[in-house]
């Protein structure tokens, strides 16, 4: 099989709320060969299995349709594959969701490889010892209310859907940097031994899950870390050969910044042991890693290490933890500070005069309390907006709390305004174990014909 002497891996998407249009731009005009969107936080899979559970037909990330429509005439067009995590809890049902975008784009019969097997709630489900890796305690103290298992499955199964040639490849669960691996095993043949390449391939998967954030976004800070056009911030992508070397750039003609501070900044993000950060890939290690900066808004990574993966896949546990009631309402001018105070005590007081209880209750002085506590001294804002959640098991007493904070504007104290309606919300919780690979059963299917 002939091998390419590089490949350039874009990164599309770093949330399913991230913008759009920068994926567009990059693939215009960034010369790449590959497209990956990262669509799937912590709590993401839990909520689509509630979808799909209520629609068998959804269940796969909402923000697909747009994407699709946005992108796939340029990556057809170009010869661009796409990879994807916005299958969710349904990578069928968004393959075929998308498979009827591209169609109705005018773009024929568009395949799709399928990724499946990362859904392990029926075995997990059986496993009721299995240890919650944040508290110690038993799965089983959370399985009356369990809605969901998701195992981070590895870079191995994206390459093998990739093998099957197909343009796009559509995942449920895998852990951000194996979605830019993958292509890297796809083109270059690397192996679960090739530990120094998968240590780069993994680097600089992390370099680019999030996007923006390597290229100028969350780095920015006015006048201390100023970064040009943030408006109009450019997306990453990775040149990559196949010894592993890895240099990253963002769009041509966009605003943000791409050198050596924004990269060591996302480098260490999420990075709970640089020396040992567990993927179901490897377990890397990047307190070797240099950047150097080649030129402008290029920076070439070196260094990553990694040991073997591990034996195990880490498995995200979703779970219905009861409901969070809140209501917000503002005051200003003088007293503005006190009045909130007062606001606050007398609906703790009407709560409890109407016999509700919460698990956690939270009062919070927006722009003054909610970030870093009581002020201690700090100047008092001349206006303040008063937030005030309740957590319980009983929406009754949830919708409660919304209630009595709106009351504000008629039943003082003075010069309340702009109360919003009251909110209740479902807790969505997650936890994690850890699962045998062995007990894991993936499987690859196409959509679509060939």
């Amino acid at each position: 099989m002939s091998r390419k002497q590089s490949v350039r891996i874009g990164a599309g998407a770093g949330t399913s709320d991230d913008r759009m249009t920068p994926a567009l731009e990059l693939a215009e005009r960034g010369e790449i060969d590959y497209l990956v969107f990262e669509c799937l936080a912590e709590r993401t899979v839990a909520r689509e299995n509630q979808s799909r559970t209520k629609d068998a037909n959804k269940g796969y990330s909402p923000s697909l349709h747009e994407r699709a429509q946005m992108v796939l005439p340029t990556c057809i067009k170009k010869g661009i594959r796409i990879v994807s995590n916005m299958g969710a809890a349904n990578p069928v049902g968004g393959a075929k969701a998308m498979r009827m975008e591209a169609k109705n784009l005018g773009l024929g019969d568009v395949p799709i490889a399928v990724v499946l097997g990362d859904d392990v709630s029926e075995i997990v489900r059986t496993m009721p010892q299995l240890t919650l890796m944040e508290n110690g305690e038993p799965l089983e103290s959370i399985l009356p209310t369990f809605a969901s298992a998701n195992a981070y499955l590895g870079a191995d199964l994206v390459a093998k859907a990739l093998d099957t040639g197909a343009p796009i490849v559509l995942t449920g669960r895998v852990a951000d940097p194996s979605l830019f691996v993958g292509p890297m095993m796809h083109e270059f043949g690397w192996s679960y031994d090739d530990y120094a390449k998968l240590a780069q391939g993994t680097a600089a998967g992390h370099l680019l899950e999030c996007t923006a954030s390597v290229t100028g976004g969350c780095f920015g800070w006015p006048g201390v870390k100023d970064v040009p056009d943030l408006a109009n911030n450019g997306y990453p992508f990775a040149d990559v050969t196949p010894d592993g070397k890895i240099v990253l750039g963002k769009t041509p003609g966009t605003g943000g910044r791409l050198d050596v501070m924004t990269c060591t900044e996302q480098l260490i993000y999420e990075m709970h042991d640089p020396k040992a950060y567990i993927t179901p890939d490897c377990v890397l290690d990047i307190t070797g890693i240099s950047l150097t900066e080649t030129g402008k808004d290029r920076v070439e990574v070196k260094g990553a290490v990694a040991r073997p993966r591990t034996d195990t896949y880490k498995v995200v546990v979703g779970y219905t933890a009861g409901y969070i009631g809140e209501g917000e309402v503002s005051y200003g001018g003088i007293d503005a500070v006190a009045r909130a105070r007062w606001a606050a005590e007398i609906v703790k007081e009407r709560l409890k005069r109407r016999g509700f209880t919460y698990e956690d209750f939270r009062v919070d002085l927006i722009g003054m309390s909610s970030l870093h506590g009581e002020p201690n001294g700090r100047p008092e804002p001349y206006e303040v907006r008063l937030r005030m959640a309740g957590r319980t098991t009983d929406k009754k007493a949830a919708h409660a709390v919304g209630f009595e904070v709106r009351a504000m504007h008629m039943h003082g104290p003075g010069g309340a305004g702009g109360a919003c309606e009251p909110r209740v919300r479902d807790v969505l919780a997650v936890k994690s174990v850890l699962l045998p690979r062995h007990l894991v059963k993936t499987q690859l299917v196409v959509e679509g014909s060939l």
